[in-house]
């Protein structure tokens, strides 16, 4: 009986010492990917009627990500429902442009919706257009995007939200 305990016991012993607990490892390679930054290069502060280039570049550490999609999504304040999506082109190392005019004074919001090297990465910046009347702004914390945004800018299909004034 003794050999028997001790038989169990030994084999307990080699189950345990030889088990080692594996580690997670959720990526291919089994290093963790530096975050993928973007900055929002356009101004603040526009004019109303002109053409503003959009404006943002794209970098994971050190390095200027060449390889990303971004659109950028533009609203009035208070009028969310009647945004619109534009496409961004690739125009420098990193830098990422778009076209868009604001009709008029207002202030507006927009993100800048990046797909990068397996992430989503969408900053938001509040941009001034003109001398808007503050008394009829409405501010706008949403941190949500329009994902089934019908119209994109550029391809024929949108529809001109600035043509319309919301006042």
């Amino acid at each position: 009986m003794k050999k028997f305990i001790l038989a169990i016991a030994t084999s307990a012993v080699l189950l345990v010492g030889c088990q080692e607990e594996e580690a997670v490892d959720t990526l291919d390679n089994g290093v963790v990917p530096q975050e993928v930054v973007v900055e929002v290069l356009t101004a603040e502060e526009q004019q109303p009627g002109e053409t503003v280039t959009l404006q943002a570049k794209v970098t994971q550490g050190e390095e200027d990500v060449d390889d990303a999609t971004m659109e950028f999504e533009v609203w009035e304040s208070g009028f969310r429902e009647e945004g619109v999506m534009i496409d961004a082109s690739l125009t420098e190392e990193g830098v990422y442009e778009a076209q868009h005019t604001f009709a008029h004074d207002g202030v507006y919001y927009m993100y800048a919706h990046t797909n990068a090297r397996g992430m989503h990465v969408m900053p938001k910046q509040e941009v001034i257009v003109g001398t808007p009347d503050m008394t009829k702004v409405v501010e706008d914390s949403s941190s949500e995007s329009m994902n089934d945004m019908p119209q994109h800018e550029g391809t024929g299909h949108e529809q001109d939200s600035n043509s319309h004034q919301h006042q």
